[in-house]
C-alpha cells in the first residue's frame, strides 16, 4: 500500500517539478501558477506533504529581504494548516543557498537607524531578532521538517538546516560556515544549534572558526545528514517517500513526538520526563491510540488508517 502510495505521488511529482519551478496552490484566473511568496515555491506533491523549494535560482537561491519574512509568514500558516502533516524544504536551480544576499541585506546590516550608538545598538538587536526568527519558525512549527540539499550550502543556509529536523544531502553537496570570512560571527542559529547537532565541539569550533567547507562524507559521518544520495533527483524521491511515511503516522503521536524531542533537546532528563508527562497526559487521551493499535494486531501499515486532521 505505501509503495503504491509513494510511486503515484513521485510520478506526479515528477510530471510537475523541474529545477527551478514548482506547482503553488493559488491560481491566476487565467489558470497559471502564482506563488503567494516572491522567494519560496510551494507545492503539494502527496497527500499532507508540503514542499518549500527556496526560489531564487537566478541568484543561487541568496536570502534577500523578502525572504527572511516570507519564511516565517509561511511557516507560521503551514502550523496552523490542518491538512499539512510534514514538509519538505529543498533549494532550485543548481545550488541550495549561497546565504544571504549580501548586496540586498547592506541596508539593514551596515546602516541601522538611530541618532546615537544606544539607539543604533537597539535598533541592530531588534533588526538580528527579526532575522533569528526566520529560523527559529521552523523548529517552532510542530510539522516535522526534512531538508534536502544539493550543491552549496553556504552561511544562512547552515542557519536553516540545523533548525529542521531530519537532513539528507547529494553526495555533491558541502556545507560553509562564512561569517567569519565576511567579518562577523554567524548569529541566527548555527553557533547555537550545531553544537546540539554535531556533538564534536572541537568539530564545530574548527567549522566556525577556519570558514573551511565540509563536504558530504564528512557531513554524514559527523551526524549534519542522515543520508546522502547520488543526486538531486533520487535524494528529492527519498524525502518524499520519507514524508509520506510521517504522514502516514498518527498527527497526534508525530507533531508531540517533535515538540518533545526539541524540549528535551533543551532540558534536563528530569526536566524532559516531567514535560512528557504532562504533554501525554492529555494527548493519550486520543482515538489515535486504539486504531493504530488495532491495525498493529492486524499487521496492518498506518497509512491504512484515517486520521482526523489536527
Amino acid at each position: 500500500m505505501l509503495s503504491v502510495f509513494v510511486r503515484s505521488a513521485l510520478t506526479k511529482y515528477r510530471r510537475s517539478w523541474q529545477p527551478g519551478q514548482a506547482v503553488v496552490r493559488a491560481m491566476s484566473s487565467s489558470g497559471g501558477a502564482v506563488s503567494p511568496y516572491t522567494t519560496l515555491a510551494i507545492s503539494h506533491p502527496a497527500e499532507s506533504v508540503t514542499h518549500i523549494e527556496l526560489h531564487r535560482p537566478e541568484k543561487r537561491n541568496a536570502m534577500n529581504r523578502a525572504f527572511w519574512s516570507e519564511m516565517v509568514d509561511c511557516f507560521n500558516e503551514i502550523a496552523g494548516d490542518p491538512c499539512c502533516r510534514v514538509v519538505v524544504v529543498s533549494g532550485a536551480g543548481k545550488v541550495f543557498t549561497a546565504g544571504i544576499d549580501l548586496m540586498d541585506m547592506a541596508g539593514d546590516i551596515l546602516s541601522p537607524e538611530g541618532d546615537d550608538t544606544a539607539r543604533i545598538a537597539w535598533n541592530m538587536r531588534k533588526i538580528i531578532a527579526k532575522y533569528q526568527e526566520t529560523f527559529s519558525v521552523i523548529e517552532k512549527c510542530p510539522k516535522p521538517v526534512v531538508v534536502a540539499i544539493h550543491g552549496a550550502c553556504v552561511g544562512g543556509g547552515v542557519d536553516l538546516i540545523t533548525a529542521c529536523d531530519i537532513r539528507l544531502c547529494t553526495q555533491d553537496a558541502w556545507f560553509q560556515i562564512k561569517e567569519v570570512d565576511i567579518g562577523l560571527a554567524a548569529d541566527v542559529g548555527t553557533l547555537q544549534r550545531l553544537p546540539k547537532v554535531i556533538g564534536s565541539r572541537s568539530l564545530v569550533n574548527e567549522l566556525a572558526l577556519t570558514a573551511r567547507k565540509m563536504f558530504a562524507d564528512e557531513a554524514k559521518s559527523s551526524g549534519l545528514v542522515s543520508r546522502v544520495f547520488a543526486d538531486k533527483e533520487a535524494m528529492i524521491a527519498a524525502a518524499l517517500e520519507m514524508a509520506g511515511e510521517i504522514a502516514g503516522r498518527s498527527p497526534v503521536a508525530v507533531q508531540g513526538t517533535k515538540v518533545n524531542l526539541v524540549y528535551s533537546r533543551d532540558h534536563s532528563v528530569a526536566e524532559g520526563l516531567d514535560y512528557m508527562a504532562t504533554w501525554n497526559m492529555s494527548m493519550l487521551q486520543t482515538q489515535d491510540v486504539m486504531k493504530s493499535a488495532q491495525a498493529s494486531m492486524e499487521k496492518n501499515s498506518p497509512k491504512t488508517i484515517a486520521f482526523s486532521k489536527l
